[in-house]
């Protein structure tokens, strides 16, 4: 199973690119949102992708499907979750930002979500009544990815400071601060998701 990929750009095309790993060309789907963040990459460049590996008996040709960030493949297995949704029509239907389509989800916003790609009144509502409460960790997503961070530890904060950064793409200072001001407004918390909540709720005041 291939889960990440590190190359040099050989080809890019509208929703595909040619990624050159160890000699070997890997051709992989990139949904729009993707695309956008390597619009200022030239050929011969280096770009790493997290991967979506998909075959079925019914798609017995290996499909890759590549994301910047670890949060956004796992966003992407929610998505195609959803009743109707594959992975070939959901890397078409990700044409606005998944930190944008994630708090359309949560707060109900069908109209909003009726603006991806393929998506029409009816999926929109199947989307929100299959995934609405599971979607806060991914409406924290940044678009451009930056930073990196050491190993969480043991400690939930320590974790959520890790996702915050390694995963949705926040700054070390920025994600510290966000933390820092959950805890200030409720320190009752005492789990990881009830910390990810209440960042949610401080970023969307």
């Amino acid at each position: 199973m291939i889960g990440y990929l590190e190359g040099r750009l050989m080809k890019k095309e509208k929703e595909r690119i040619l990624l050159l790993v160890n000699q070997v060309g890997f051709e992989i789907l990139v949904p729009v949102v993707v695309m956008e963040t390597l619009s200022a990459k030239a050929i011969g460049d280096e770009v790493s992708l997290y991967i979506y590996y998909h075959q079925t008996e019914r798609q017995p040709k290996p499909v890759l499907i590549g994301f910047n960030l670890e949060a956004e493949k796992e966003f992407f297995q929610y998505f195609i979750s959803v009743e109707a949704i594959g992975p070939l029509k959901a890397v078409k239907a990700l044409n606005i930002s998944v930190g944008d389509i994630a708090h359309a989800i949560e707060s109900g916003d069908v109209k909003t979500l009726k603006r991806l790609s393929g998506i029409g009144d009816r999926t929109a509502h199947k989307i929100v009544a299959s995934l609405q409460g599971k979607m806060n960790k991914f409406a924290l997503i940044r678009h451009e990815k930056e930073g990196a961070m050491a190993p969480a530890d043991e400690d939930f904060i320590q974790m959520v400071m890790d996702v915050l950064v390694s995963q949705l793409g926040y700054r070390t200072t920025d994600a510290r601060q966000m933390i820092a001001d959950a805890v200030e407004k409720n320190s009752t918390i005492a789990s990881a998701e009830q910390l990810f909540d209440e960042i949610y709720r401080g970023q969307r005041q």
